[in-house]
C-alpha cells in the first residue's frame, strides 16, 4: 500500500496531454486512455485532460464516442492561443453550454511582463491560469509580475531534442522564485519519469536520447522549500539519480535536515507545486512500481 506521504506528494499530479507529443494521439484515442486511467489503481494520481481551446469541438464530439469515465464532468485544462481574448470567450461559452466536461484551469505563454499584464486583463479572475514563460534567464520578475497579477506559472522541462531539457541550474532558480513569490506553479514536458536519469526522448526506435529531469526530484525539491532548503541541497536533489535516501512513510517525507509532514506536503501541493504535464501516464506509473513506491 503506497504510504500516505507519498500518496499526497502524488495526488492528482499528473495532467494527461496525450494529444502532445512525442505522444501526439489522436484526440479519440487520448479519451480513451484518460477514461480507462480513470478506472485503474492509480487514477487518484491523474488530474485534468490538457487540451488546446481549438480542438474543444473536437473533444466534444469524441466524448460521443468515447463517453465519460465517471458521472461528473470531466476537468480540462485548456490551451490558448495568441487570440487570448477570443480563445478565452470560446471557454467561457463552453462552460456555459454545460457539457460532461469543464474547463477549470488555463494555460497560455507569455515572455515579458507586458504581455503577463494584458494576459490579467482578458482571463476570468476565478480561472485557475498557467502562464509558462522562459527560464533561462532570471524568472523573477515574470513571477513577480505573475504574483501581481494572481496568475501561476509555468515552466518547460523538456522536450524531443536534447536542447530542449533546461539545465538543473535554471529550475532550481525558477523553483525558488515561485516559492519566494507565493506562485503556485506547473511543470510540462520531459518528466515522464520518476527519477533523473538517461532516457529515450520520444518513442521511436531511433529516438534521441539525454538526461531528463525527475518529476519526484522537482516536486520534492519544491517540497523542501517548505523548510527553506538551500540552493546547493535544491541541486543535488534535482541532479540526483537515486532517492535511496528520501524517507517516505505515512507521517513524513525527510532527506538530510530536511522534513516535511504529510499536513505540510499538503499544503505545499494546494499552494506551490500543483501538476506536471505528461503525454504518458503509464510511463510514470510503471516507473514507480518498478521502484517499489507505488503496488503492481
Amino acid at each position: 500500500m503506497t504510504c500516505r506521504s507519498l500518496h499526497t506528494l502524488l495526488h492528482t499530479l499528473i495532467d494527461y496531454a496525450g494529444l502532445f507529443p512525442p505522444a501526439k494521439l489522436s484526440m479519440e484515442a487520448a479519451l480513451a486512455l484518460y477514461a480507462k486511467y480513470h478506472e485503474t489503481t492509480h487514477a487518484w494520481m491523474l488530474g485534468r485532460f490538457v487540451v488546446p481551446v481549438a480542438r474543444l469541438d473536437e473533444l466534444l464530439r469524441s466524448m460521443q464516442l468515447v463517453g465519460s469515465p465517471y458521472d461528473r464532468a470531466w476537468h480540462l485544462s485548456a490551451l490558448v492561443g495568441e487570440d487570448a481574448a477570443g480563445d478565452v470567450a470560446a471557454v467561457l461559452a463552453f462552460n456555459q453550454a454545460k457539457h460532461q466536461a469543464s474547463v477549470d484551469a488555463l494555460e497560455v505563454k507569455a515572455v515579458s511582463v507586458d504581455q503577463i499584464r494584458d494576459l490579467a486583463r482578458v482571463v476570468p479572475s476565478g480561472m485557475k491560469t498557467y502562464v509558462e514563460i522562459p527560464i533561462d534567464g532570471d524568472p523573477r520578475p515574470l513571477i513577480e509580475a505573475l504574483a501581481a497579477a494572481r496568475l501561476r506559472a509555468k515552466m518547460r522541462t523538456g522536450g524531443v531534442v536534447p536542447e530542449a531539457i533546461p539545465p538543473a541550474d535554471q529550475v532550481a532558480r525558477f523553483l525558488r522564485a515561485c516559492y519566494t513569490a507565493s506562485v503556485p506553479f506547473k511543470a510540462t514536458a520531459g518528466l515522464h519519469h520518476p527519477v533523473r536519469a538517461e532516457y529515450a526522448l520520444t518513442y521511436d526506435p531511433d529516438s534521441p536520447r539525454a538526461i531528463m529531469h525527475g518529476f519526484l526530484n522537482v516536486f520534492l525539491a519544491s517540497v523542501f522549500h517548505y523548510n527553506g532548503i538551500t540552493h546547493r541541497d535544491t541541486m543535488d536533489i534535482l541532479a540526483a539519480q537515486s532517492l535511496d535516501d528520501i524517507v517516505m512513510d505515512d507521517e513524513k517525507i525527510a532527506w538530510r535536515e530536511y522534513v516535511v509532514t504529510v499536513a505540510e506536503v499538503s499544503t505545499i501541493r494546494r499552494r506551490q507545486a500543483v501538476a506536471f504535464g505528461s503525454c504518458s501516464f503509464t510511463d510514470p506509473v510503471d516507473d514507480l512500481v518498478k521502484l517499489g513506491l507505488l503496488e503492481k
